[in-house]
């Protein structure tokens, strides 16, 4: 399966601009929806950013592709090929978008949502044509981690899924297969990592700063050669089988969310989009550790792109 030609992302808020540059630098005209004039302005230099970005990684480029903003969600869904939803993270509000763009768009095109935990069959219920409904998880930033998510509903097809997955090899990204369960793979093991991460710090085992130290170059260093199933074998299920049985139990189970973060966001304390979160930062701050990120990401990519898969 090739690059679509035409392919619409709706919803140009932290993930769509990275999109939209990414398909539109392999040869694909995207169409970039959002209700607000607001977020397109700002989407543009986005865009011109993740554009930027992908220079720096040599990524190549397909002629034809294009990125135009539009507000009219109509025009932009003209001809498509592939729609991907990315809008906020509320059922209702995917379900009323999806029954809109069934009633635009052809009866081959696929739909993708880029849910980062809503369940596929929940959003296909109202859905005329459910089979056509799949989950395309990306990683942020979008434009950067070359992996994604492909997660079927209860009613995707196998073909549906294997356009899909060959679109996402189109473009140069691994396309990891997923069962449908709430969270999906990387949320559910990012967010198991954190919580303990949450704990050790409310515990005053640890301070916030160490702790980031620690999981860096003692977890994080390590993940990005060797997946976590080759770990085990390097480091012998023998050990492992020894650890866990008294380790395991100590783990946090907090099934609720984490006191420290709810005083936080009770205070409007959010984190870098409001200048204080976890760390407070300064004037200026927030821009320089998000180049810093981005920096640190394409290094990385470059490096591990010429490692052998462990």
């Amino acid at each position: 399966m090739s690059i679509p030609k035409i392919a619409t992302v709706i919803g140009a808020g932290s993930m769509g601009p990275g999109i939209a540059a990414l398909l539109a630098r392999h040869g694909s005209q995207v169409r970039l929806n959002d209700i607000s004039e607001e977020v397109l302005a700002r989407a543009e230099k986005v865009a011109a950013g993740a554009s930027a970005t992908l220079d720096e990684l040599d990524a190549p480029t397909v002629p034809g592709g294009s990125v135009t903003f539009e507000l009219d969600q109509a025009k932009a869904l003209d001809g498509t090929e592939l729609v991907i939803e990315a809008i906020p993270e509320r059922i209702e509000l995917k379900k009323t978008l999806l029954e809109q763009v069934e009633a635009v768009v052809g009866d081959d095109v696929i739909i993708a949502t880029n849910t980062s935990g809503i369940p596929i069959s929940d959003m296909a219920e109202e859905m005329a044509r459910p089979e056509r409904l799949i989950g395309m998880h990306w990683s942020n930033p979008p434009h950067l981690i070359p992996m994604i998510e492909v997660i079927k509903g209860e009613h995707t097809t196998d073909a549906v899924q294997d356009r899909l997955i060959g679109i996402v090899k189109a473009f140069g990204y691994e396309a990891v297969v997923e069962k449908e369960v709430p969270g999906f793979v990387e949320n559910r093991v990012l967010y198991a990592i954190l919580r303990e991460c949450l704990s050790l710090v409310e515990q005053g085992v640890v301070s916030q700063k160490d702790l980031d130290t620690c999981i860096k170059w003692g977890i994080g260093y390590k993940l990005a050669v060797i997946g976590p199933m080759r770990l085990l074998d390097m480091a012998g299920l023998d050990i492992y089988e020894s650890v866990a049985g008294y380790l395991n139990h100590d783990l946090s189970n907090e099934s609720g969310v984490s006191t420290r973060i709810t005083e936080l966001t009770g205070r409007k304390k959010l984190g870098m989009k409001t200048g204080e979160g976890m760390y407070t930062y300064g004037e200026g701050e927030v821009d320089a550790k998000r180049a810093d990120i981005i920096r640190g990401l394409v290094a990385t990519r470059k490096v591990l792109s010429e490692i052998k898969p462990v």
